[in-house]
């Protein structure tokens, strides 16, 4: 028994240094890869300047539209829902955020690979399906874990803090 005590404590004192390392290491890269999500403030924050955003962009078109003396209101009409339609996922694909997102550090990331934009297909599904929920999408983040909204959910996308 004696003897088994000394090798059992001889593997013990060679592999507790490792072990430690080991537990270390981890620990460390837990910490640096924490991910924070946005919260719902900065999201409603991020959605009014978006709004505004486009609301300026209308008007400067419109304007655009007036001083060019381009009076043909099916091209009007469909310059402006172009402009509405594309806006989010543009930003959301290509920076990875709107400028209301940027403004706030937040941006929208792939749920599996949180450094990765999402592509533009699922930005547009998730812009469709916020449009269409309206704010109802965004209060669900409120009983979700990850602080997701249903169009979060819907492409497998979160928002987190920058």
């Amino acid at each position: 028994m004696l003897a088994s005590s000394k090798l059992i404590l001889g593997l013990l004192s060679q592999s507790l240094p490792a072990l430690a390392f080991l537990y270390y290491s981890l620990h460390l890269t837990k910490k640096h890869m924490k991910i924070e999500f946005a919260t719902i403030n900065k999201r409603v924050k991020a959605a009014i300047i978006d709004s505004i955003f486009l609301i300026v962009i209308a008007l400067l078109v419109g304007e655009f539209f007036a001083v060019a003396e381009l009076n043909n209101a099916t091209f009007k009409i469909i310059a402006f829902v172009l402009i509405f339609i594309l806006y989010d996922p543009f930003f959301t694909s290509f920076y990875g955020a709107t400028i209301g997102h940027s403004y706030n550090h937040i941006s929208v990331k792939q749920e599996n690979n949180p450094k990765k934009n999402i592509n533009f297909h699922h930005a547009f599904i998730r812009f469709l399906i916020k449009v269409s929920l309206g704010w109802l999408s965004l209060l669900s983040i409120i009983n979700s874990t990850n602080k997701k909204a249903i169009h979060d959910y819907a492409v497998k996308s979160i928002v987190i803090e920058n």
